[in-house]
């Protein structure tokens, strides 16, 4: 498992919840946790192990559990005792303020009761985070508007739950779980769950802009999503393939006087490897290359599936790339990684809008893309963030932006694709990077997935074939028997 974990129990019977959530802390084998918390609607209580939190006796029909990891002990888990109640905060918030989220809840708090600050806060932050509340008789529940920070959510006859990963629902004996809508409240009783929307992305009919207008304005959003996520950072690393989206990021990082360390990982002797070096060269920034065998796909990929807790074969494929990724950053001791995950769901990236274009026409791409952005918490974010989580790294995604999530969904499609097969995709990101100087051979270098530019989809498929299994069959199987295990 990973380093922290976040878990809020509700018992439906109005019996002790506390011992469950620290049962299930314990169970979870949280490595480098610095600490553990444990919040009621009336107390908190922090030990530097489990059973210090055993000890304190507390007696709760809601309680919320915790673990920090001891890299991020300050600015990721953070409470706030309230009159009769206590928030538990988990992640980062980048704007509108950098005081402390407790300051920015207490401050909503004079204003309103917890119901309406909660919708304040959601409302108003841009961030990576959710947040739990433990009242006398509910738990309010929030999650930032694109899904960033991973929240899971169940109930059986006994309990209601969240928890920032499914093997906590799991242990607690729920075995459907959900993950919860971005930019959503939950209210939670001993009669379930109740979601308000608060703060979502909406299908409506693109606004008309020209190309070079709507260029300018991604920049600046770009540029203002990329100066927050590396505010106060001295050194950050960059998840790069050498293609658009990662040059770009690591682009304007190195314009916010950010020192940039581009990662670059992928099994040996594949071409791509060679331009994201030129890429690098040519964006002038330091490139860590990290090359592996395809015997060390077979190494980790169990590690990937028991992290990204489901059995799929396309999240596990680009998941052990990017398990290398998060690993080799934290060896060299980078804290946080920027990528560029969310631009192919935001600005076309992928072959099968265009098919779509060219047989179904405008309406059903642009709906498709729509819905793959409402989804990319569940098709790829929380993959990502629960990888870099085990490894003590914080992922951080300028293009997962509210901002800029709200201004893409409301482009008109020959903006990002042209209705040919030969069209380069994602058109007015191309046209941002001309704008902003990036050499040509970036700009125009078609997009190539990472499972089959890294070569990792075609490891897992001679894995698969020694055992004699297709590769689903092979990955259920390591999840089937990581389930076990848990």
């Amino acid at each position: 498992m990973g380093t922290k974990t976040t878990i809020a129990v509700l018992d439906k019977r109005g019996d002790n919840a506390t011992q469950a959530v620290i049962a299930t802390l314990s169970s979870l084998r949280l490595e480098n946790s610095a600490g553990f918390g444990i919040a009621t609607p009336s107390t908190v209580a922090v030990g530097k192990d489990i059973d210090a939190l055993y000890n304190q006796k507390i007696n709760s029909s809601i309680g919320v559990g915790y673990a920090f990891s001891k890299f991020f002990p300050h600015n990721r888990q953070q409470y706030l005792r309230l009159q009769n109640a206590t928030l538990v905060f988990d992640g980062k918030i980048y704007s509108p303020t950098r005081t402390s989220i407790a300051g920015v809840f207490a401050k909503k708090l004079q204003q309103a009761d917890p119901g309406r600050a909660s919708e304040a806060l959601l409302t108003e932050a841009e961030g990576d985070f959710s947040f739990m509340l433990a009242e006398t008789k509910r738990i309010i529940a929030g999650r930032d508007p694109i899904g960033v920070q991973p929240l899971y959510y169940g109930e059986n006859r006994n309990v209601a739950a969240l928890a920032s990963n499914r093997k906590a629902l799991w242990k607690l004996g729920i075995e459907k779980t959900r993950s919860f809508p971005p930019g959503h409240l939950a209210f939670v009783s001993r009669e379930g769950f109740k979601f308000k929307s608060i703060k979502i992305l909406v299908y409506s009919e693109p606004k008309p802009v020209s190309m070079q207008k709507a260029a300018e304005t991604l920049q600046k959003l770009l540029e203002q999503s990329v100066r927050r996520r590396v505010s106060g950072m001295k050194e950050v690393a960059v998840a790069f393939s050498g293609g658009l989206d990662s040059s770009i990021v690591a682009f304007l990082a190195k314009k916010c006087q950010a020192n940039v360390h581009l990662i670059h990982v992928s099994l040996e002797n594949r071409p791509e490897t060679e331009k994201a070096k030129k890429a690098a060269d040519d964006l002038n920034l330091p490139a860590q290359v990290y090359l592996f065998r395809e015997a060390d796909v077979g190494k980790v990929v169990s590690k990937v599936v028991e992290l990204i807790e489901e059995a799929d074969p396309a999240k596990t494929s680009i998941g052990v790339p990017f398990y290398w990724t998060a690993e080799k950053t934290a060896e060299a001791g980078f804290k946080v990684l920027l990528a560029g995950q969310g631009a192919d769901e935001l600005f076309g990236g992928y072959q099968r809008y265009v098919i779509d274009y060219l047989l179904c026409g405008k309406e059903k791409v642009r709906k498709a893309m729509f819905n793959d952005v409402i989804k990319l918490n569940e098709s790829n974010i929380e993959r990502d963030v629960k990888i870099c989580s085990f490894h003590d790294v914080e992922l951080r995604l300028p293009f997962a932006s509210y901002q800029i999530a709200k201004f893409a969904v409301n482009l008109p499609v020959e903006l990002k694709i042209e209705r040919s097969i030969k069209t380069l995709r994602k058109l007015v990101l191309r046209k941002v990077a001309v704008n902003m100087g990036l050499p040509s051979s970036i700009v125009k270098k078609p997009k190539k997935a990472m499972q089959y530019a890294t070569g990792v989809n075609g490891a897992l498929k001679k894995l698969a074939k020694k055992q004699k299994i297709t590769v689903t069959d092979y990955v259920n199987k390591l999840f089937l028997s990581q389930k076990i295990e848990s």
